[in-house]
């Protein structure tokens, strides 16, 4: 397990942090233990750090779901405003706007079609290239571009007013 933690390590903590907004060590700590615990469910037929990355995508899917995501969102506390006096670079109300923009962005993507959906996260959460998104889902090259620019599409839509 100590060699899966040091191997995508990397990987994890840039897939929480684009979707979150930040680091969340407890997000880390689930994946590490469902990786574990379901170490026996992974099958060969794809690559080990998909099937890793995925987990990470649906806790942080799950956490930004979650109740206490939401009130996280809507409250500022004394170790916040600490923070926000110490870095001086980003205010309170910049980091409201970025936090609720990821968040609309994210719920965005859960409005797409399945097979829209999953092409996002792998290819622009997951760093999947088209060809390891191809092989993970069984399907042509040229469809996964085609998932890509519809996705794409949709999304410039629901997010319109963000671009």
């Amino acid at each position: 397990m100590k060699s899966i933690i040091e191997q995508y390590r990397n990987n994890i903590r840039k897939i929480i942090s684009s979707m979150t907004g930040s680091q969340n060590e407890d997000i880390e700590q689930e994946v590490y233990i469902r990786t574990w615990k379901n170490i026996d469910k992974y099958k060969e037929n794809g690559k080990f750090k998909s099937w890793v990355s995925t987990i990470t995508a649906n806790l942080c899917r799950d956490y930004m779901k979650s109740s206490y995501f939401r009130h996280s969102q809507n409250t500022v506390t004394e170790e916040d405003d600490l923070i926000q006096i110490r870095d001086e670079k980003e205010s309170i109300e910049d980091t409201f706007i970025r936090k609720q923009r990821q968040k609309r962005i994210m719920d965005a993507i859960d409005t797409l079609k399945p097979k829209f959906r999953e092409v996002v996260i792998m290819y622009e959460m997951q760093d999947m290239s088209y060809e390891e998104i191809s092989e993970k889902l069984k399907v042509p090259v040229g469809t996964v571009r085609s998932r890509l620019f519809n996705a794409r599409k949709e999304l410039s839509i629901l997010l319109e007013d963000l671009i």
